[in-house]
């Protein structure tokens, strides 16, 4: 309908960097002063991994739930640089390989689970209990160790490892179920949590 100029993140932050009025210096600044903190969390990971822990707090996540995701992180970290290392190379393949894990433990895929649980561009692990994120984890631990121990290579073959080592996780959580009297995927979110703790304050 209209003619419009449009700009993403890096575009617009490129185009604040080349204006020259003294009212955009302080946000200059703040942009500076980002970069500099990204560039020391590259030499020391350990900033990188405190900053997304207060992150977390601020957001109103309990510690416990922080200690837990920040493990799952960097479990997710070394199993992507595995896939990498052992032929993945789009971000296709790592959708593709998530998704069978997902499939196996919980029975759907992450896009499912996200519709399951009403978020729309919100990360789908922010948004799990303690059961599904160890679940999670659980998954995605014993696939990177079948690869090692198989030392296997190229898609289809990454793609049949994720498969069994989410049916580690799928088998544990029917266990658990079973125990526990009720079904792990839920429809619970930290949003809505979230929401219902205000309006109950």
């Amino acid at each position: 309908m209209r003619e419009t100029d449009c700009a993403n993140t890096e575009g617009l932050f490129r185009i604040i960097q080349n204006i020259p009025s003294p009212k955009v210096e302080p946000l200059k600044r703040w942009l500076a002063k980002v970069g500099y903190e990204r560039i020391k969390e590259v030499k020391n990971p350990e900033l990188a991994s405190k900053r997304t822990s207060l992150l977390y707090k601020l957001k109103g996540y309990p510690d416990e739930w922080i200690e837990m995701r920040m493990r799952g992180i960097a479990i997710r970290e070394e199993l992507t640089d595995e896939w990498q290392k052992r032929g993945a190379e789009h971000e296709r393949d790592y959708e593709i390989l998530t998704a069978e894990i997902s499939k196996a433990t919980f029975g759907i895929t992450p896009s499912e689970y996200k519709n399951k649980k009403k978020l729309s561009r919100e990360n789908l692990r922010d948004h799990m209990d303690d059961f599904e994120l160890i679940l999670t984890m659980l998954g995605e631990r014993t696939t990177k160790e079948i690869h090692k121990n198989k030392d296997n290579k190229g898609m289809p073959r990454l793609k049949d490892d994720a498969r069994i080592g989410g049916e580690v996780a799928g088998s544990t959580r029917v266990q658990i179920e079973r125990r526990i009297g009720r079904k792990i995927v839920s429809e619970k979110n930290f949003l809505k949590l979230n929401n219902q703790k205000k309006i109950i304050k």
